[in-house]
C-alpha cells in the first residue's frame, strides 16, 4: 500500500513516477523499498492516466456506498429481531423441560 501511496503523492506533487523517485519517497517514510514491487508498480503505471482514475473513484465512491447503506440497515435489524425471538423461544422450552423434570422427581 505504501508503494501505491507513494506513487500518488508523487504524482500530486507534479513529479514523474519513476523507480528512482518513489525508492526515494518511500525511503524518506522508513519504508525499505523492494526492487521487484517497485519495477512492477512503475511499469503498470505507465499506461494508467492517473488523473481520470482518481476522478472515477471519486464519483463512484460517492454514489455507490448510498444505496446499499440503506437496503442493509433493515435487514440487520430484522435479523436482530429474530434472534431475540429465538432466544425467547429456547428459553420458553428449557423451562418447560425443568418444569417437567421437577413432576418426575418430587
Amino acid at each position: 500500500m505504501e508503494y501505491i501511496y507513494g506513487a500518488l503523492l508523487l504524482h500530486s506533487a507534479g513529479k514523474e513516477v519513476d523507480e528512482d523517485s518513489l525508492k526515494k519517497v518511500l525511503s524518506e517514510a522508513g519504508v525499505k523499498a523492494d526492487e521487484a514491487r517497485l519495477k512492477s508498480l512503475v511499469s503498470s503505471l505507465k499506461e494508467v492516466k492517473i488523473d481520470e482514475v482518481l476522478k472515477n473513484a471519486a464519483s463512484m465512491s460517492v454514489a455507490a456506498p448510498a444505496a446499499p447503506a440503506h437496503a442493509e440497515a433493515p435487514k440487520k435489524a430484522e435479523s436482530k429481531k429474530e434472534e431475540k425471538k429465538e432466544e425467547k423461544k429456547e428459553e420458553g422450552s428449557e423451562e418447560d423441560a425443568l418444569a417437567g423434570l421437577s413432576s418426575l422427581f418430587g
